[in-house]
């Protein structure tokens, strides 16, 4: 375990667990294994009056808030389904929890999300999600720059290949954070808050 310690106001952040992005093909974690690993650890963080917050991607109908630049990747086609950036039953329907909409890979980026959490008193994050090395890197990074202790949750994130997951799991979060798995968090958390 090398997830050492929880502040008194630790929030939970969770990546883009939604409708569209849950059920697409991840390693080394299914959607459904990280849905259940979070939700968990929400769970908890609800018991112990700690926020939760759940983070969705989410674009205009006309792709006009889209990021634009130019990338080697081939643009989306088509437009999405219906519900795609809806948050999965799991963990919706909470009426403490804060929702926050981004439309960047990272959270903080063009969103409220500092605000929340600092009007909140949070000093640390704990993070899951989906990509890992996308939206979860992303947001772990920009916590990272303002200041936040983070802790990354690593069995309750996946990506789209499991290079891309050991790469952010291995090479960069230690240099962000600290990593633990969801039972060493959840231990650590009735530790600290129980």
């Amino acid at each position: 375990m090398t997830v050492t310690a929880l502040d008194p106001r630790t929030a939970l952040v969770v990546i883009d667990l939604q409708a569209g992005i849950v059920g697409a093909p991840t390693q080394p974690y299914t959607g459904a294994e990280v849905v259940s690993r979070t939700a968990r650890l929400a769970d908890a963080f609800r018991a112990h009056d700690l926020p939760v917050v759940l983070v969705r991607v989410s674009f205009a109908a006309d792709g006009a808030d889209v990021v634009p630049g130019r990338t080697e990747a081939a643009p989306r086609a088509g437009a999405r389904p219906a519900g795609w950036d809806e948050i999965v039953g799991e963990l919706a329907g909470h009426p403490g929890d804060i929702t926050v909409t981004k439309r960047n890979w990272g959270a903080f980026h063009g969103t409220d999300l500092d605000v929340q959490l600092r009007r909140r008193g949070v000093t640390q994050i704990v993070l899951t999600g989906i990509a890992t090395s996308i939206g979860v890197e992303s947001t772990a990074r920009a916590a990272h720059e303002h200041g936040y202790h983070v802790t990354l949750a690593t069995d309750a994130m996946s990506d789209m290949s499991p290079e891309a997951h050991r790469g952010s799991v291995e090479r960069i979060f230690p240099r962000l954070g600290e990593t633990g798995s969801t039972d060493e968090i959840l231990q650590l958390l009735a530790k600290t808050h129980g």
